[in-house]
């Protein structure tokens, strides 16, 4: 949807005295009105006049919810309106309540693609990232290393002078792992290896974990 039309004064004074402006604002009314739109068959929700009014209900009805994750409200109109073509809405004992749900599941899977930036259908259907932090971008946190386990040093343990052959086959190890995930995505693995050693090499001659950060 790319233009709305607001509820009037006229409606939003209907809404505030709590007596129901349309039919459809009853879970039976919502129920008639899905079976007649179905029963239309394809194209009725274009052309109907009571559809229109119950989508600008719908914006309406849906608004604080929206609002509360950040949402426009006719985004959830729209997801709204894909849960109303399903029989199991029609069909329900409560179509609001149906629809209410699937607004609240909704919502909460576009902020959490959105934290995790990946597609919505992915946070539906993927097990794997649900116990998944936020992604959070290397340079959003000015302190990184003053708390990422990481870059932390043990004065103790931790000799930057001494470095041994283990050290090195390790960060040997890392510096082809990246090497092998640029070339993945179809990078010049010869070009990335430069390039990798470079920063590297540059980052080596630095006095501290910390300046490297930097």
């Amino acid at each position: 949807m790319t233009e709305h039309t607001p509820p009037t004064t006229g409606d939003d004074a209907a809404a505030q005295d709590g007596s129901p402006r349309h039919g459809f604002e009853t879970p039976e009314g919502l129920r008639t009105l899905l079976i007649r739109l179905h029963e239309a068959g394809p194209g009725a929700w274009r052309s109907d006049r009571e559809a229109a009014e119950l989508m600008r209900y719908t914006a309406e009805r849906y608004r604080r919810l929206a609002r509360k994750y950040a949402l426009d409200e006719w985004e959830i109109a729209s997801a709204a309106f894909e849960v109303m073509l399903a029989p199991s809405t029609r069909n329900a004992g409560n179509p609001w309540a149906v629809v209410t749900r699937a607004m609240k599941i909704t919502c909460g899977v576009e902020v959490r693609a959105a934290g995790m930036l990946v597609s919505p259908s992915k946070v539906r259907h993927t097990a794997r990232i649900v116990g998944f932090h936020d992604a959070i971008r290397f340079a959003e946190r000015e302190n990184l290393a003053d708390y990422h386990p990481a870059f932390a040093v043990n004065p103790t343990t931790d000799n930057e002078e001494d470095f041994d052959g283990s050290e090195r086959a390790r960060v040997a190890a890392v510096l082809s792992e990246i090497v092998g995930l640029f070339a993945s995505a179809g990078w010049d693995a010869v070009l990335v290896t430069d390039c990798i050693e470079h920063v590297a090499y540059r980052l080596g001659d630095l006095t501290s974990r910390p300046n490297a950060v930097e």
